[in-house]
C-alpha cells in the first residue's frame, strides 16, 4: 500500500467533495443522496462511489465510551433549562485543589488590625523630639554658664562680684538667731567683798579663774552686756555651792527683780566640796537693744554662799 492510497479505491473515491469538481464529475462522483454525505450519516461506501464521510455523526447519547452507554439527556432539559445544581469542578470530590489567595496585609485602609508600624514610628518620633529638646536645653544652659564665667578662654567680661568680709550688723539680715554674749565672771566688775580665785578645779573661765567671797551682804558682780535687739532673754549663770541652796538678787538696768535668782542644789549633792558641785541656773530677763546692765548682788535676806564661773544670755532655753 502506497502512501495516500487506501487500498483498491481511487483517490477520487476518497474525496468526499469530488462531485464539486469537473474531473470528479467526469469520474462519476455524485452528490450525497438519501441524507448522506460528508459530515452526515449515510450508507456505507460502495465501489465506484465517493465515500460519504470520514466520521459518522451520531445523535447525542448514542456514542459509548469504555463499553458503557452514556447517560441519556433529554434534549428539552439539556437545551432549554439550566441544571438545577451547579458547582465549580474543584468543589466535587477528587476535583483539582483550589488556590488559596493570601489574605491582604494588615495595614491602614486594608480593613485589618491597627497600623502598628505607623504607631511605632510615631512613638519613636515623639521620643526623638523630647531628646532633642532636652539636649538643646542642656546646650543652652551650658552656654549661659560659660557666658557667666567670662566667655571663651576664661576671661571675665565684667567686674568680679565683691564679697563682704565684715559681718552684717542688721539682726534681720540672717536667718540664724543673733549672736548673744557670754562673759567670764573673772572679767566682771566686782563689788563689796567679791574677789577672784583659782583654787577650785572645774571652773571654765580664763585660766580657771572664778569669783568668790560673795557670801557677804553688799558683794556684787556687774556685767555690761550688749544685745543686738530688744526682747525677752534667758540669763544663765554657772556657779558652785557647798551642797546647800543659795540665792542672789538680780537687777537689770537698775530695776531689781521681785524674785531672787535661785542658786539651788540641783545636782542633789551631799558633798560640800565645791569642785564637785558646779551647776547652772537661769532666770528670765527683758533687755533693750544695745547695752544693758546686769547685776548679781548679795542683799539682806539672800543666802549668798556661792562662787560664780560665768554669765550668758540666750534667746532660747539651753539644754542640760
Amino acid at each position: 500500500m502506497a502512501a495516500g492510497n487506501d487500498g483498491t479505491k481511487t483517490p477520487e473515491d476518497d474525496d468526499p467533495f469530488g462531485y464539486l469538481y469537473e474531473d470528479g464529475q467526469a469520474a462519476g462522483a455524485q452528490p450525497p443522496q438519501g441524507g448522506g454525505g460528508y459530515g452526515y450519516p449515510g450508507p456505507a461506501s460502495q465501489p465506484g462511489r465517493p465515500r460519504t464521510s470520514y466520521n459518522q455523526v451520531r445523535t447525542v447519547g448514542e456514542r459509548q465510551y469504555g463499553g458503557r452507554p452514556a447517560a441519556q439527556v433529554p434534549p428539552q432539559q439539556a437545551y432549554h433549562q439550566p441544571h438545577p445544581q451547579y458547582a465549580a469542578p474543584e468543589t466535587y470530590p477528587g476535583g483539582p485543589p483550589t488556590r488559596q489567595s493570601p489574605p491582604p496585609p494588615a495595614g491602614r485602609g486594608s480593613g485589618g488590625g491597627p497600623n502598628t508600624k505607623g504607631l511605632l514610628i510615631g512613638a519613636v518620633a515623639v521620643v526623638a523630639v523630647v531628646v532633642i529638646g532636652i539636649a538643646a536645653a542642656l546646650i543652652t544652659n551650658g552656654d549661659d554658664q560659660n557666658a557667666n564665667a567670662g566667655g571663651a578662654g576664661g576671661k571675665s567680661t565684667g567686674a568680679p562680684s565683691q564679697v563682704s568680709e565684715s559681718p552684717s550688723t542688721d539682726p534681720t539680715s540672717s536667718s540664724e538667731p543673733p549672736a548673744v554674749p557670754q562673759q567670764d565672771a573673772a572679767t566682771l566688775k566686782l563689788g563689796g567683798s567679791a574677789v577672784l580665785a583659782k583654787d577650785i578645779k572645774g571652773a571654765e573661765g580664763a585660766d580657771g579663774a572664778y569669783v568668790t567671797g560673795f557670801n557677804a551682804v553688799g558683794s556684787s558682780v556687774t556685767w555690761q552686756a550688749d544685745v543686738p535687739e530688744a526682747g525677752d532673754y534667758y540669763l544663765y549663770v554657772r556657779y558652785a555651792i557647798p551642797a546647800k541652796d543659795a540665792n542672789a538678787t538680780l537687777t537689770v538696768n537698775d530695776k531689781a527683780n521681785s524674785n531672787p535668782i535661785g542658786l539651788k542644789n540641783f545636782v542633789g549633792s551631799s558633798d560640800p566640796n565645791l569642785e564637785k558641785n558646779w551647776q547652772t541656773t537661769w532666770a528670765p530677763v527683758t533687755l533693750q537693744q544695745g547695752q544693758n546692765t546686769i547685776k548679781l548682788s548679795c542683799e539682806q535676806g539672800n543666802q549668798c554662799d556661792a562662787v560664780f564661773d560665768w554669765l550668758k544670755i540666750s534667746k532660747t532655753k539651753l539644754s542640760g
